[in-house]
């Protein structure tokens, strides 16, 4: 039996039928494409965006205060380290000697032994010139006392005199009287006239001692007095003659200049790496250190934090210290104590090398709380999370 093959017009007609069921189910499905786009779109913005809870940064270990390079007041060579990697020092401990400290400590003992001298000099000038004014001063004392006593005495004898004149004076008048009356003689009354012409030569020579002894007092006085003055003034010209002051000063500065001979510590900290060794120059010039000392018994994490994410960061926000290669295992804890005031290209690198490597970052310091697990650890790389929560 033949099989008849459809026609061409229902060739076309299926063929037609075809694309319409094809294009329908494609609108459909883009229709339902574009509803659930739209639906998940108004979804998502209907939902909150998921909130920042900590901020994460590469940091460093460094200790309290930071590493400091201790160097020499001058120019020399290492004569003494009497310090070495890992020992605890104090403020103001000596942790090594140039090589001119021998010379400056004689030169210091030198202006030491001068000053002692200029000091046992003045001494002696000072208690032989103090013995002049005090043997002046006395001189001064035994002119005076004897010739104020004598100027006494004398004022005594005038006024006794006067004292009898006035009673020889009040006698004659009343005998004149009675000679006037018969009652006395002519002889007595003369006889009392002598007697107030005495007492009146005597008063007059009384007076003239007694101005003598005054004049010759205030002379002898003053010469007395510029006695003591010229001792005074010779003592204190003895005393500056002697340059006390000159070898103090002298001494002070050989004091300073034996200390530049000597490194101290200036401050409380331990030795963390030497520089230099015994015999090696050092220079302020060129500002060679002679080891680097750093507080390692507080350690603080230096987190390089994005200038876009400082504005979250706090002042005693907790924040954890992990290292990502191993150095130490546990978990570290600490506190955000301080937060820097400049924006830096970052210094501590990542590892990844899809990295940013030159970041804008803010230095934010934090106080570890377990600072003996990492005393040894300075500058180790860290990874930092501070909770901003």
């Amino acid at each position: 039996m033949q099989i008849q093959k459809p026609s061409l017009p229902s060739r076309v007609l299926w063929l037609c039928l075809g694309a319409l069921l094809f294009v329908g189910a494609l609108s459909v499905w883009t229709v339902r494409s574009v509803m659930q786009t739209r639906q998940a779109e108004q979804q998502a913005q209907s939902e909150p965006p998921p909130r920042q809870v900590r901020v994460a940064a590469l940091g460093r270990l460094e200790p309290a205060g930071r590493v400091i390079d201790v160097a020499a007041a001058e120019t020399g060579r290492i004569d003494r380290l009497l310090v070495q990697e890992g020992d605890a020092v104090a403020a103001g401990d000596i942790l090594a000697y140039l090589d001119t400290y021998d010379v400056r400590r004689a030169e210091r003992d030198y202006a030491a032994s001068q000053l002692a001298e200029a000091q046992t000099q003045r001494q002696a000038e000072t208690d032989l010139g103090q013995a002049q004014v005090q043997e002046a001063t006395t001189r001064l004392g035994q002119v005076d006392e004897p010739q104020a006593f004598a100027i006494e005495a004398q004022i005594a004898r005038v006024n006794r005199i006067e004292a009898e004149l006035a009673t020889a004076r009040t006698d004659l008048s009343r005998f004149d009287q009675l000679q006037r009356d018969g009652a006395v003689s002519q002889q007595e009354l003369d006889q009392q006239q002598s007697r107030v012409t005495a007492l009146e030569e005597d008063l007059r020579t009384a007076q003239a001692d007694r101005l003598r002894l005054e004049r010759s007092r205030s002379s002898d006085l003053q010469n007395a007095q510029a006695q003591v003055q010229a001792a005074e003034a010779n003592l204190v010209r003895s005393q500056a003659q002697i340059q006390v002051e000159s070898a103090t000063r002298n001494l002070a500065l050989a004091e300073a200049r034996l200390a530049q001979t000597i490194v101290r510590a200036p401050r409380a900290g331990r030795v963390l790496r030497l520089l230099v060794e015994p015999g090696e120059a050092v220079s302020t010039a060129s500002n060679s250190p002679i080891l680097a000392l750093g507080d390692t018994s507080q350690m603080y994490v230096v987190a390089e934090v994005y200038e876009t994410d400082v504005g979250l960061v706090a002042v005693g926000q907790p924040a954890t210290i992990t290292s990502r290669n191993g150095a130490f295992d546990q978990v570290l804890t600490g506190t955000v104590d301080q937060i820097g005031l400049q924006i830096f290209k970052n210094d501590v690198l990542d590892d990844d090398p899809a990295a940013n490597a030159d970041a804008r970052v803010v230095e934010v310091r934090v106080r570890v709380d377990q600072s003996e697990v990492v005393a040894n650890l300075t500058n180790l790389q860290v990874d930092v999370a501070i909770a901003i929560e």
